[in-house]
């Protein structure tokens, strides 16, 4: 069907709203950012009228932003992995095998993502705070309490999103290699995985952005040298004053290196999104 031109100009005009909508709200951050704090706390204006970078390099003193970025860092890419890594056993597990109890596992684990997080943060509190008491391991106030509080809610979404993806993947594949003599393990190494590397960006990239925004769990379960970014931030409100021009620079510098990762694996992430829609 051929486009008309009234729905030429209404798709036009849809575009650049949404566009406007996106845009901006980031132009206003970087004017912020560039302006003097005076100037941010008066009458808001669309453009600076003495621009300066004193914002960039003040944020970095005014919290311990480095210690956060890197706490972020850590917390959010070795959960992505582990979540990733016990995913792939797991998914493969569902999409290849037929073993009892197997509608029942599936269902349980989808099932994990209707509960809000907040009805495990209580529990999660007290398991660390008497484990640490009773072994002396410390999960409370570390980082990896953290990281195994975000693997229980990237995990079961991680573990689904697999099994559709691994599902999508030809079977025959599999029946190939093990005429050749391969194993499961090979057969899932050397075949599946290759066949699956936009399913794993996606996934990977979930849970990677799962735990980097997560504000809940990170606001309880982290002390001054375990605190995260989504928390940290908000070490520019102080009692008497709000810089505000030092938070749109820190939330500027710091989601450089994530919003550059998304684009670089964009096509991935798409493509993983999509598969086993289709069968």
């Amino acid at each position: 069907m051929r486009e008309t031109t009234a729905e030429r100009w209404a798709r036009r005009s849809v575009l650049t709203l949404l566009t406007l909508f996106v845009l901006v709200p980031l132009y206003v951050m970087v004017s912020s950012a560039v302006k003097p704090l005076q100037d941010v706390q008066n009458a808001f204006t669309w453009w600076p009228r003495r621009p300066t970078l004193d914002a960039f390099v003040d944020m970095w003193s005014t919290v311990p932003l480095g210690r956060y970025l890197l706490n972020s860092l850590v917390v959010s890419s070795v959960a992505a992995i582990l979540s990733v890594a016990v995913a792939i056993f797991a998914a493969f597990a569902v999409s290849r095998y037929r073993f009892r109890g197997r509608g029942l596992f599936s269902v349980t684990v989808l099932s994990t993502q209707m509960f809000p997080g907040i009805l495990f943060l209580l529990p999660l509190f007290l398991i660390y705070v008497n484990l640490g008491n009773a072994t002396g391991i410390q999960l409370y106030a570390s980082r990896t309490g953290l990281i195994v509080t975000y693997l229980t809610f990237s995990l079961p979404f991680s573990i689904w999103m697999l099994v559709g993806y691994f599902d999508s993947i030809p079977r025959g594949l599999d029946e190939a290699a093990q005429v050749d003599g391969a194993g499961p393990l090979r057969t899932l190494f050397q075949v599946v995985l290759p066949a699956a590397v936009p399913g794993l960006v996606a996934v990977t990239v979930y849970a990677f952005m799962t735990a980097w925004g997560e504000v809940l769990f990170a606001s309880v379960m982290t002390n001054e040298g375990s605190r995260t970014l989504a928390v940290g931030l908000q070490g520019y409100s102080t009692q008497f004053n709000v810089y505000w021009n030092q938070v749109m620079a820190a939330s500027l510098v710091v989601s450089m290196p994530v919003v550059a990762g998304f684009l670089a694996l964009q096509r991935y992430f798409v493509a993983g999104l999509t598969a086993g829609a289709v069968k």
